[in-house]
């Protein structure tokens, strides 16, 4: 007992957040991993859906967090508070709206994207308004560089997905989408521990002064187009390839976005610890810079590693992974190792851009994501010239991100 308490000690809340972060991203996958075997090509692409929805959604949530975080360093005493109080009550206003919307058009969506069922829509739509509150409250925590209390929301959400969601699969006799849209939603509800209740005042009279409150909706919208533009760049060619291919085609391509996109959840990583980080630094007057190459470097390292490793032993990995059913994915898996690859590394830059309310690179992700789906609409022939498209938008992104931050640097 004494040894695991020095042992705590003497680990920095820095390296026990990237520990527990590393450990949520092995148990997502885990967990996807388990359900792409269990439930084979065609099963698997309507649960893939689900998480591509959530993070497609996540572009909404992280915007909570991402302002809670930035504005709980900046504000103190009073104007935190109702600061906070007014971000628990826009995220429970959207969370209401978007699992309304859900809900509402969940048949629309059954069509659109060709699932089996309307209902893992509804059931998805009900946990919504719960995750927008657990993103405002997680800000608070990276705000305050609580990294210990960070890390136990992102582990209590993980685990309870992944033991609900495999327990209901052998117990309930319904259909594999419904009991993991309902994993999902219960999963929530763990991941708002730890939450303290009694400071949360949603109905509270007090209003955030006039300029403060521009300074956060200005943020706030800001980040949100950011997001959005971030989450269209990575999750719109799961969506676009479950509407223009077959099932079986769309859940190994699913399975290939998974064990692809390894890079970018790591490196999301490194982007919660640069965003306080570089506010701090900011604030107290002092050069980001250097904080910037830190975390370019060790993505940019780990990412090469990455597409190398998938680039030579592509069949192991997929088969260690998912099986002999999905080994025709294999030729294309370091191709989107690179694409992803490439897009976490010109993240890494856009957010520090924004942590310095720098907002020119934001409108230029905009772009250049609206530009991805419309190539993949226009060149869909294959699943090789998908990936391909994403290759040269990604190496455009990056290119233009490097230049802007030249460009700034030189102005300076």
């Amino acid at each position: 007992m004494i040894t695991n308490k020095v042992i705590l000690k003497s680990v920095s809340p820095e390296k026990l957040f990237m520990g527990s972060v590393l450990l949520v991203n092995g148990g997502n996958y885990l967990y996807n991993l388990i359900l792409g075997r269990l439930l084979g090509p065609e099963a698997f692409a309507d649960t893939a859906l689900l998480v591509t929805l959530l993070l497609a959604l996540s572009f909404l949530g992280m915007t909570f967090q991402l302002a809670t975080t930035k504005f709980t360093v900046l504000f103190a005493g009073l104007e935190l508070e109702q600061f906070k109080n007014k971000m628990f009550k826009y995220a429970s206003y959207v969370g209401v709206a978007s699992g309304f919307l859900l809900v509402v058009f969940s048949k629309d969506l059954q069509l659109v994207f060709g699932t089996s069922s309307h209902w893992m829509f509804i059931f998805f739509g009900i946990g919504i308004p719960l995750y927008f509150f657990m993103s405002v409250n997680r800000g608070t925590y990276q705000g305050n560089q609580d990294y210990l209390k960070l890390s136990v929301t992102y582990q209590t959400e993980m685990w309870s997905r992944l033991l609900i969601t495999m327990t209901l699969l052998f117990i309930l006799p319904w259909d594999p989408s419904l009991v993991v849209a309902l994993g999902i939603s219960l999963s929530f509800l763990f991941g708002l521990i730890p939450l303290r209740i009694k400071d949360i005042a949603l109905f509270s009279s007090t209003k955030i002064a006039p300029d403060n409150l521009k300074r956060v909706s200005r943020f706030i919208l800001l980040t949100a187009f950011y997001e959005f533009t971030q989450i269209i760049i990575n999750n719109s060619d799961v969506l676009l390839v479950r509407h223009y291919f077959e099932a079986m085609d769309a859940g190994l391509y699913a399975s290939l976005a998974l064990i692809g996109r390894v890079v970018y959840f790591v490196a999301w990583m490194f982007v919660m610890l640069l965003l306080p980080d570089v506010i701090k630094k900011q604030k107290e007057g002092e050069k980001t810079a250097p904080i910037l190459f830190k975390y370019v470097t060790y993505i940019g390292v780990l990412s090469a590693g990455i597409v190398m490793i998938c680039y030579l032993f592509p069949e192991l990995i997929i088969n260690l992974m998912f099986g002999d059913a999905y080994i025709s994915m294999a030729p294309l898996l370091w191709q989107y190792a690179l694409a992803t690859s490439l897009f976490a590394v010109s993240n890494v830059f856009a957010y520090y851009f924004l942590s310095l309310d720098q907002y020119s690179p934001i409108i230029l992700s905009g772009i250049l994501g609206i530009s991805q789906i419309l190539l993949v609409v226009l060149f869909h022939t294959s699943l090789d010239m998908v990936i391909q498209v994403q290759i040269v938008v990604m190496v455009t992104l990056l290119i233009a991100q490097l230049l802007y931050f030249v460009q700034s640097k030189t102005n300076d």
